[in-house]
């Protein structure tokens, strides 16, 4: 328990701080300046700013001091790692508190998959809290492993570190008030509640607002954001592998609504994070696009804090934690040190806290596909016309096309020159035998095939071919892993990954998760694959939350019409 009169005595000088950090540059989040004076800690808080005496004293001459950075929005799933290991790869960085959505576990193995991860996530040197899943499954158009309804979700009212109701994707059933919807809603009265309302406009933002959905990550136009910011929404500017609106919306912020947006990464990668850093490398970039470094500070601290009731984060003020980020002077922000609470928790790149041995679950993940074979992969081609998928680079939307139905010995086919490749998404929890079909333009695959049982949110086993034997190859290759990700070339396994967590997550350290990714990016472009990051864009086709046209294990679904429709035209 903290000594209240310790720290008044610390912060008054009557007697020693802990620790004092002298001659840098201390970052006031309040009045944006940067004031050149001591930072005194006690008992893991801020004590003081102004000149002071400490049992430790350490220069940061030349360096700017900055609160401890906080991610507003992440899945960790989507990092594929380990809590352990992500809060060892992200620490040095400056990161020292996320603000995690669990819905990726939880629509794989309901309220277990969360627990999961609350215990797994506790006593690291990054605080992770979570928000409670709102659409497990996301929507009914998609078999999930798990169904939530309110009572369900209620149980997580009291887990420590959970602070509200996670991204309410289900923007139609919030407009068409349905009863599920505005159940879980009710439950989290009082609480933060995240939203997720891609081009939602007019009064329907209107309704969706009024309904107590209080944020939104998922903006991609410059006037969809200012009209958000405008009715209420605090507004996330998404950085992650795969979306990056950052450019486009960078320009939004302004000396009046800068109190209003932060910047989140929502879906990254582990080869990302070790290769580019996370918080730090959008403080760069804000930068770069014409943030001042105060502004940019503020977003990824203060805001972030304010926007979840974290009161005693996101400022080096007195009784704040002592969450410090020790950077360079120069312009590129580089961290050299990371103290959390008080402790010199990070330097020179490098996690100094003791990481537990992350063992592999004793539970196996669920992979309940039925039986694959040939004949689950065939689809007769009984129309002139058939609807496509279009891939938006950049971006987690997508265009719904149409093309002239490529086909051989009456069945549907890929169709390389056309860059139309072969698309299903297979059910793995139930043994439904469910099997989604359609195409996808974009990819650029000339031959082989790709398959993931990270497909958001539902996570079933998606696979992108040309020919129907590779696509069947890659498959059972993810199957035999017990989920993960695999990349076929002409009838061989060129490249694989195992994610026994859930099908999501490796229990592997960081480095040998992502180099295993560089592998399998490197085997997808023998397919002729050329996006950045083709398993990061594969996952996001599952996903029915997202404009335009997705596919499911239920078939093709128009997500503007909000329903399934006709994989042919006509």
């Amino acid at each position: 328990m903290t000594d209240l009169a310790a720290l008044i005595r610390a912060a008054r000088g009557l007697e020693p701080a802990d620790l004092v950090l002298t001659g840098g540059r201390v970052f006031n989040v309040f009045s944006g300046e940067f004031e050149s004076c001591d930072l005194a800690v006690k008992d893991g808080r801020i004590v003081g700013l102004g000149r002071y005496q400490g049992r430790e004293t350490v220069s940061v001459k030349g360096r700017i001091l900055s609160p401890g950075f906080i991610e507003p929005h992440i899945h960790i799933e989507s990092t594929r790692l380990h809590p352990a290991e992500l809060a060892r790869v992200v620490i040095p960085h400056g990161t020292t508190a996320l603000v995690a959505d669990p819905h990726e576990m939880a629509n794989v193995l309901g309220l277990g998959g969360i627990e999961y991860l609350i215990e797994a996530s506790a006593g690291l040197p990054v605080d992770i809290f979570f928000m409670a899943p709102s659409c497990v499954p996301a929507t009914p158009l998609e078999t999930s492993g798990a169904v939530l309804d309110a009572s369900s979700l209620a149980a997580l009212l009291d887990r420590p570190r959970v602070l509200g109701l996670a991204e309410m994707m289900n923007y139609p059933g919030v407009l068409e008030a349905a009863p599920d919807v505005l159940d879980k809603i009710a439950l989290f009265a009082g609480r933060p509640k995240d939203g997720h309302a891609p081009l939602l406009r007019g009064p329907d933002l209107n309704a969706y607002a009024a309904a107590g959905l209080l944020t939104d990550h998922e903006c991609s136009d410059i006037d969809e954001a200012r009209e958000k910011l405008a009715r209420g929404l605090r507004i996330f500017l998404r950085e992650g592998s795969t979306a990056k609106n950052l450019a486009a919306l960078a320009p939004l912020v302004t000396d009046h609504n800068l109190r209003r947006v932060g910047l989140c990464s929502d879906d990254c990668h582990a080869d990302d994070l070790l290769d580019q850093g996370h918080l730090d490398r959008l403080l760069r970039r804000a930068v770069d696009l014409g943030l001042s470094p105060a502004q940019a500070l503020i977003l990824l601290t203060l805001n972030a804090a304010e926007a979840f009731g974290l009161e005693d984060r996101g400022a080096l003020a007195p009784g704040r934690r002592a969450d410090v980020v020790v950077m360079t002077d120069d312009g590129r922000f580089a961290v050299d040190r990371v103290y959390k609470d008080g402790r010199l928790t990070a330097e020179g790149g490098k996690c100094l806290a003791d990481i537990p041995v992350v063992a592999s679950p004793d539970w196996v993940s669920p992979m309940n596909t039925g039986p694959l074979d040939l004949a689950r992969l065939r689809v007769p081609a009984r129309g002139r016309r058939v609807r496509v998928i279009e891939i938006v680079p950049d971006q987690i939307l997508t265009g719904a096309g149409a093309a002239e139905t490529p086909a051989h010995d009456g069945f549907l086919a890929a169709d390389p020159d056309r860059d139309l490749a072969r698309l299903a998404v297979i059910e793995r929890h139930q043994a439904t035998g469910n099997t989604g079909h359609g195409l996808v333009r974009g990819l650029g695959l000339q031959r082989g095939a790709l398959a993931s049982t990270v497909a958001h949110d539902s996570h079933n086993l998606v696979v992108a071919g040309v020919s129907e034997e590779d696509m069947l190859l890659a498959a059972r290759a993810v199957t035999r892993l017990r989920g993960g990700l695999a990349v076929v070339v002409d009838g061989q396994v060129a490249a694989e990954l195992a994610l026994p967590i859930g099908g999501l997550m490796s229990p592997a350290p960081a480095e040998e998760v992502a180099e295993a990714g560089r592998r399998l990016s490197e085997a997808a472009r023998l397919t002729g694959c050329q996006v950045p990051d083709p398993f990061m864009i594969l996952s996001f086709l599952a996903l029915p939350v997202i404009p335009k046209l997705k596919l499911t294990d239920k078939g093709l679904v128009d997500v503007d019409r909000f329903q399934i429709v006709d994989l042919f035209l006509d």
